[in-house]
This record gives C-alpha cells, structure tokens and sequence, in this order.
C-alpha cells in the first residue's frame, strides 16, 4: 500500500498516532493523510486490543485535535 507521496512508511505512521504530542492535524501536513485514514492503518495493523487502546487514548485528547 503506498501511503503517500513522501513514501511514509507504515510504522512511521503508526509510530506519530501512538506520539500523544502529535496532532492528527500534524500527521495531515507530514504524510496527506486524513484522520480516517491514519484510523484505517492503525486498525488494519494492530492487534484488536492495541486498537482499541489506542482509541481509548486519542478519543477527545487536545492534544489529537487541533481544534478541540
């Protein structure tokens, strides 16, 4: 799967979701790719219970979302 242009790999991204520093909006501007789609990879190479942790982190963090 080719993620982007500036061939990000898998694990980079899935290393910047895990970063709580790290802002979906930051991920956007590094690899052009939306928040859905960063969900979509980590969901497609994690383990169910890592998702799911993963989920329980992000969800409604500030520091996830830019706008919040």
């Amino acid at each position: 799967m080719e993620v982007n242009s500036k061939n990000y790999d898998i694990n980079s991204i899935i290393e910047m979701a895990w970063c709580d520093k790290t802002s979906f909006e930051s991920i956007k501007l590094q690899t052009n790719l939306s928040e859905k789609e960063v969900i979509k990879i980590m969901r497609s190479n994690l383990k169910k219970t890592s998702f799911k942790l993963w989920r329980q982190r992000v969800y409604g963090r500030k520091a996830k979302h830019e706008k919040i």
